[in-house]
């Protein structure tokens, strides 16, 4: 009974049943709504740029552990996240070599040669989608629309040349336009064009209800980054026009990739702050560039770029928001000032 009593182990005394392979297999299943209403509104194309993307980070992983020799200690599944999140953020016309690109690129360049997983100092998979955006504009940028005559195994890909603008594209030039402005239900619905994994707000918001529930991301980071960003346009409508346009504010909030990139690109563990205020302080930034980008720059969307550019912030945010010791001031005294 003694031996029992004074036994004591190594630390962590705490163990946690959560592994980084167990974490991203949430987050996988998490994102298999939106996938599937995807397959359904764009067609089985959708569902290849969204197969291709996987395969090809998994293949990219393989050949740098080979080619470097390393061993794989356990397989985290992270290289699957992060072709599923590469191919929701292409357009489901986009040519096929493409997702291999940039499946490459998010792999080898932007994870593995800073380190791999936990050492990246931005998120894969929008890194590589900025890669391929800066290089393929063209491709990246062309949407087609789902229509009548629209193939119903091919989508909006089987309707040869007819492309549309995005919503938010509509919304930029709205003065300049012919074109009525998006409903609100085919924007939260996902009945709009844009890359496969933004149109349908209602399966995203699903999706991120059951990492909530499984304690994989907390809100911290996303509802400060939606609220940020609504504050910033709001105070954008009131000194341009004089009035708030509450209307306009959610037909940003549904379009584009903001609810995509807020709850499943801007809460990754490796590219996120840690530190309570870091995570507040991390989404107001988010929000700010975000907005910035969208009202002043030439593309009507930000998301991608503002969260790569807010990811280098990271270290500066974690040191300047590290909470003090118990006892201990910041300055490094203690709490009495000695």
């Amino acid at each position: 009974m003694s031996e029992q009593l004074y036994h004591v182990s190594s630390s962590p005394h705490i163990r946690s049943q959560v592994t980084t392979a167990s974490i991203m297999r949430d987050v996988t299943f998490a994102l298999l709504p939106s996938c599937l209403f995807s397959v359904y509104w764009f067609g089985l194309r959708a569902l290849v740029v969204l197969a291709i993307s996987v395969i090809s980070c998994q293949a990219a992983e393989l050949l740098y552990f080979r080619l470097a020799g390393k061993k794989r200690v356990a397989y985290e599944c992270s290289a699957i996240v992060t072709g599923l999140l590469l191919g929701m953020n292409l357009p489901s016309t986009i040519p096929l070599w493409i997702p291999v690109v940039g499946g490459f690129f998010a792999i080898i360049v932007v994870k593995e040669l800073f380190g791999g997983l936990g050492n990246n100092f931005m998120n894969p998979a929008l890194a590589a989608r900025c890669f391929l955006l800066i290089s393929f504009a063209g491709p990246m940028t062309s949407f087609s629309v789902k229509t009548a005559s629209s193939n119903i195994w091919l989508g909006a890909a089987s309707v040869d040349g007819l492309s549309s603008a995005t919503p938010l594209a509509v919304i930029k030039n709205a003065g300049n336009s012919t074109e009525a402005l998006p409903s609100l239900f085919d924007m939260f619905f996902g009945f709009t064009g844009g890359v496969i994994g933004e149109t349908s707000i209602l399966f995203l918001l699903l999706g991120a209800l059951y990492l909530v529930i499984r304690k994989v991301i907390s809100l911290k980071i996303p509802l400060t980054y939606i609220l940020s960003f609504s504050v910033f346009i709001l105070i954008n409508n009131l000194v341009k026009t004089g009035t708030p346009d509450f209307i306009g504010i959610a037909r940003q909030l549904c379009g584009g990739g903001l609810v995509l990139g807020a709850f499943f690109m801007a809460t990754d563990y490796v590219t996120c702050p840690i530190t309570p205020m870091g995570k507040i302080v991390f989404g107001i930034c988010l929000g700010i560039v975000t907005a910035v980008f969208r009202l002043f720059g030439n593309n009507a969307e930000g998301v991608s770029y503002a969260i790569i550019f807010c990811n280098m912030l990271v270290p500066l945010i974690e040191k300047l928001t590290i909470p003090a010791a118990f006892g201990l001031s910041k300055k490094g005294g203690n709490a009495n000032g000695k």
